[in-house]
């Protein structure tokens, strides 16, 4: 089983520097490296076609001349007569930087193959580069005094605030909002799982409450990002203010985006203690199958057909539930759960939401359609009274345990699947 570590990393004023060097470095080779295949690319275009073309697609995949294993083998000359600079990195972490390459344009080539947005690889800037990889172990250790020693760099000193447990892979150092990390990925045995417990349970996720489960009980969302609304907005003013190019810009950026790792780092502790819970309570574990990238879209304009004037659409009141639903996080929840029920043997299953709110879960009469300014529950056949995400709930519990059932009061056979291990 494969695990991460990820911690904090106090670097000295030189070690800084040379770290932030290395760093520039690499996002040199990758985007000379992507320049190179560019290149090459537009060669076979011009002389075959464009890519997008049947024909000549698997003609161009295999025509093309510039890989991974070519640049990685011309490195070494590139260190000698070129660029005696790259000298001072490590040669692994060079090829780790071609190799970042080469999967962004395997995963090009990929959304080509399957019909979606190609998203050609672009050239990064200094914001869009901030890690790179020791991939071989030998190229890095762990002194006796906490202290990472890192080939052609030397030992910096590590926070490491729990343990490690299997075998380092590898290591990655990053830079996050003026802070550095080390990053070790670790192989080892499966943890025990957690003894069996006769408790299932379903959640539907949601803005007003962070989950609502069959049980009846809530989890409220701490909504973070609103309590620190206020201080962000003042940073981000301050760097409004601030001109491109100057030192107090450059501050500014740093305050905004520590503001925003904050948040984040309150996010993330709040769902890796949620799911904790969850799973040492439940060996069941049944969410809605939600699509986020739908939830958070921009509605579409209104526009008069006799006049052509666009009409009110509701984006403002649009625009804050997008940004409270953001701000739950609920695709890293679910992420999370999945995660942890894997190593403690617990199931984690996602069922089609469709028809939960409508149904009754007492009677499994289907009332009138629901908008989402109802919040409460009230079935005309039987009188049942429940909260509207409680009903969810409980419906969604029931489509997993007896999909028959639920396909004859939903019309439809949707069957649960499970969530695939990530």
């Amino acid at each position: 089983m494969k695990r991460s570590y990820k911690y904090r990393l106090y670097p000295t004023k030189q070690q800084e520097h040379k770290l932030f060097w290395t760093l520039n470095r690499c996002r040199e080779l990758y985007n000379a490296a992507l320049t190179e295949r560019r290149d090459a690319y537009n060669f076979h275009v011009r002389q075959h076609g464009s890519y997008y073309d049947e024909q000549t697609r698997k003609q161009l995949t295999d025509e093309l001349t510039v890989n991974y294993s070519q640049q990685k083998a011309d490195l070494p000359e590139i260190k000698a007569e070129l660029r005696e600079e790259y000298q001072e990195i490590h040669s692994q972490v060079l090829q780790d930087v071609l190799l970042r390459l080469k999967r962004a344009f395997d995963s090009f080539f990929r959304r080509v193959r399957q019909g979606e947005e190609a998203g050609y690889p672009r050239f990064k800037g200094q914001n869009r580069y901030k890690s790179f990889t020791y991939p071989q172990a030998s190229s890095f250790s762990i002194t006796h005094d906490s202290k990472v020693c890192l080939s052609k760099i030397g030992s910096i000193k590590v926070k490491f605030h729990r343990e490690m447990q299997g075998q380092i892979k590898t290591a990655t150092i990053k830079h996050e909002a003026g802070h550095w990390y080390v990053i070790f990925s670790c192989e080892g045995e499966a943890p025990a799982p957690l003894p069996e417990v006769e408790s299932e349970v379903g959640i539907d996720l949601g803005v007003t409450h962070f989950a609502a489960l069959s049980d009846e009980t809530f989890i409220e969302s701490p909504r973070y990002l609103r309590q620190g609304q206020a201080d962000l907005k003042r940073k981000q003013r301050k760097l409004a203010r601030c001109k491109r190019g100057s030192h107090r810009r450059k501050k500014a950026v740093r305050l905004v985006a520590k503001a925003h790792r904050k948040i984040a780092n309150q996010r993330r502790d709040f769902h890796h203690k949620e799911a904790r819970k969850l799973v040492q309570q439940h060996q069941v574990i049944v969410f809605e199958e939600l699509q986020l990238a739908n939830l958070v879209k921009r509605p579409k304009a209104k526009q008069d057909q006799e006049t052509g004037q666009y009409l009110p659409n509701g984006a403002s009141a649009k625009a804050g539930l997008t940004k409270s639903m953001l701000d739950t996080g609920l695709g890293q929840f679910v992420q999370i759960v999945t995660h942890k029920a894997e190593e403690a043997g617990r199931q984690v299953y996602k069922i089609n939401p469709r028809n939960t709110s409508q149904i009754c879960s007492a009677c499994g009469m289907k009332g009138a359609k629901k908008d989402l300014s109802q919040r409460v529950h009230t079935c005309t056949s039987c009188g049942v009274v429940r909260d509207r995400d409680t009903n969810a709930a409980i419906n969604i519990l029931m489509a997993w345990k007896t999909p028959t059932v639920w396909a004859s009061l939903c019309g439809k056979f949707d069957q649960a699947v499970e969530a695939p291990c990530l």
